[in-house]
C-alpha cells in the first residue's frame, strides 16, 4: 500500500472524563472504552496507509487527546495554535516536539490571538477559519499571514464548539455540514449532512473517507456517491464534543 503520509495522534489520558464540555450535556465517560476506541481509530488510519506518529502523552491535560487543536499544518509550515481555553495551552509543547522532528517550519499564533486547530478547515486553495468561542479575529489575521498566500475565509460559528464540528470538506473541496450552526453567507454552498455527526468527515485518500458510526445515513449517502467509507465508533469522545477530525492531524506524504 502507498504511504499516504503521517498521522499525529495522542493517546487518551487518565483524566479524559474531566474534559471541557460546552455545547452538549455531560454524561459519564468510560476511559477504558475510550482507549479501545482510540486504538481502533488509529488502526483505521494505519490500514488506510497512514504512518502513525504518537505525540507525547499529557496525562494531566484532559482534552489533550484532541490533538488537532494544537497545530495547523499548511504546506511545509506547522502553525502552533494558541488555544482559546487557557487550560489547553500546555498541550501545544508536545506537538511542537513532533513537528520539529518532522522538519516542518515552525510558526505560532501569538497573544492576543487565539486559535484552535479544530476551527481551521483547508479545502483546496481556501482556508476556512471558524470565528467563535475558541478562535478570535486576531488569531485569524495571524494565520492568514502564515498560510502562504492561500485565501482565508472567516466563518462565524454559532451552534458548535469548532468550525469542524459544524462542517468539513470532501476530496473535491465541496463542503458538508450543518448549516444552522454556521453563518453560511461566506460559503460557496454546503451539502446538508443527514445527521449532525455527518458533518465530520476525514479525507484518508482521493476516494476514501473516515466517518463516525453515529452517522450511518451520511456514510450510506457518501458510499452511494462512490466513496470508500471507513466507519469507526468514537462514542466516548463524542460525549466530550469530539469528532473524527479532532483525534488526529494528517500530514500528506509529499511532506513526510
Amino acid at each position: 500500500m502507498a504511504d499516504a503520509g503521517i498521522a499525529l495522534v495522542r493517546r487518551p489520558g487518565s483524566r479524559l472524563a474531566e474534559g471541557i464540555v460546552t455545547h452538549v450535556e455531560r454524561r459519564p465517560v468510560d476511559v477504558a472504552l475510550a482507549r479501545r476506541q482510540h486504538a481502533a481509530y488509529t488502526a483505521a488510519l494505519r490500514a488506510a496507509g497512514w504512518s502513525v506518529r504518537a505525540v507525547p502523552e499529557a496525562d494531566d491535560a484532559p482534552d489533550a487527546v484532541f490533538v488537532e487543536d494544537t497545530v495547523v499544518v499548511c504546506g511545509e509550515t506547522a502553525v502552533l495554535a494558541r488555544p482559546g481555553s487557557p487550560a489547553r495551552r500546555a498541550e501545544v509543547a508536545g506537538t511542537e516536539t513532533v513537528v520539529r522532528d518532522l522538519g516542518l517550519k515552525i510558526e505560532r499564533i501569538a497573544e492576543p490571538g487565539t486559535l484552535d486547530g479544530g476551527d481551521v478547515l483547508q479545502a483546496g486553495d481556501t482556508v476556512y477559519v471558524g470565528r467563535g468561542d475558541r478562535t478570535n479575529e486576531e488569531g485569524i489575521c495571524q494565520l492568514a499571514r502564515l498560510v502562504g498566500g492561500r485565501r482565508v475565509v472567516p466563518v462565524d460559528v454559532r451552534g458548535a464548539l469548532h468550525l469542524k464540528s459544524a462542517m468539513t470538506a470532501l476530496p473535491d473541496g465541496s463542503l458538508i455540514g450543518v448549516p444552522d450552526w454556521l453563518d453560511t453567507s461566506a460559503l460557496p454552498g454546503i451539502r446538508v449532512a443527514p445527521e449532525p455527526a455527518g458533518a465530520h468527515v476525514v479525507v484518508l485518500g482521493p476516494d476514501h473517507l473516515l466517518i463516525a458510526a453515529s452517522a450511518p445515513r451520511t456514510a450510506d449517502l457518501l458510499a452511494a456517491d462512490g466513496f470508500r467509507v471507513t466507519v469507526v465508533d468514537i462514542g466516548e469522545f463524542e460525549a466530550l464534543e469530539g469528532c473524527v477530525t479532532c483525534l488526529s492531524v494528517l500530514i500528506p506524504s509529499r511532506l513526510s
